[in-house]
């Protein structure tokens, strides 16, 4: 398995909305978080955030064919850096994709200071991220009666 990214662009908005909305639609339906789910955000969101200057996208590619993206929010000063979001699609998950993807962005941006957040009863994504040296940073926001998100710092 070959992962690379592939540094993606405005032009690039609906393809990476479409691939965003389709990897998030099973937990949306799951929390029925509507109003923070990115599953649920409309595509001028994307546009606005491709049109960042601190904002670099990456298609997630493995074997040349895009499964994903991730998003980084890199401010080139002391400031943590922030994944936000990632996502795989549904047929790629759980194939340690977002893993090498993490590790790639680290060779790119540098290894230090990384913050990201995710939901607290998805154990799976917990464990990726503690797997990737994150820890708890203490702080939890509650969504709804379903749905709290965890905050993690490296």
């Amino acid at each position: 398995m070959n992962i690379e990214l592939i540094r993606a662009t405005v032009e690039d908005a609906q393809q990476l909305w479409e691939m965003q909305v389709k990897s998030f639609q099973k937990l949306l339906d799951k929390y029925q978080d509507y109003e923070t789910s990115p599953a649920s955000e409309p595509i001028n969101k994307m546009i606005s955030r491709l049109n960042q200057k601190h904002t670099y996208y990456y298609f997630i590619c493995m074997d040349n064919v895009k499964v994903g993206a991730i998003r980084v929010i890199d401010y080139k000063t002391e400031r943590n850096k922030r994944i936000s979001p990632l996502y795989i699609l549904p047929e790629y998950q759980n194939r340690g994709i977002a893993q090498n993807a993490m590790k790639i962005c680290e060779q790119i941006h540098g290894c230090e200071k990384w913050e990201l957040d995710t939901i607290l009863q998805e154990e799976g994504n917990c464990h990726l991220y503690e797997k990737m040296g994150y820890h708890k940073s203490g702080k939890t926001e509650r969504i709804n009666d379903k749905l709290t998100l965890v905050f993690y710092e490296k």
